[in-house]
């Protein structure tokens, strides 16, 4: 039961940080190397890549007290809907042509007082998302199908 899927993922959402502080560039496409996003300023390894599941913004808006949350705000790569990442821990995901590896929780940081006002960082918690290394770098782009990795 644990191998099926009621339907694929999607790419909602894809922001790049050229620099630690900078706002993110949201472009149509990314191409992922073997280090992590070109353009991203992100360090290679466990921690290449950072997903968010849409249906969570709605949940972190709400305990956050707000209307809604811009998924630019919660500092991850990218934005997957339809399909539950915490299912996929320790497990391959394919993005586009790219393939990834779900490592682990990524917990929110401080930064989130600022970013959705004070609460901000227990409004996150549970719901922070998740960090993936790269395993087959490849190009994605919104709209790209999410599913497991053959083989």
């Amino acid at each position: 039961m644990m191998a099926r899927y009621a339907r694929r993922g999607r790419v909602e959402w894809i922001g790049l940080r050229a620099a630690r502080r900078a706002l993110p560039a949201t472009p149509e496409s990314a191409h992922l190397t073997s280090d992590g996003f070109e353009a991203d300023h992100a360090a290679a390894g466990k921690r290449a890549v950072t997903l968010i599941q849409a249906e969570h913004l709605p949940v972190i808006a709400a305990l956050a007290g707000l209307d809604a949350v811009d998924p630019a705000a919660l500092r991850r790569n990218l934005m997957i809907s339809g399909l539950n990442l915490a299912a996929f821990r320790k497990a391959r995901l394919q993005i586009g042509t790219a393939v990834v590896e779900i490592t682990g929780p990524c917990p929110p940081c401080s930064r989130m007082e600022e970013a959705l006002g004070p609460g901000g960082y227990t409004a996150m918690r549970g719901h922070g998302g998740f960090y993936a290394s790269v395993v087959a770098p490849g190009t994605l782009e919104l709209g790209a199908a999410v599913h497991p990795a053959r083989g």
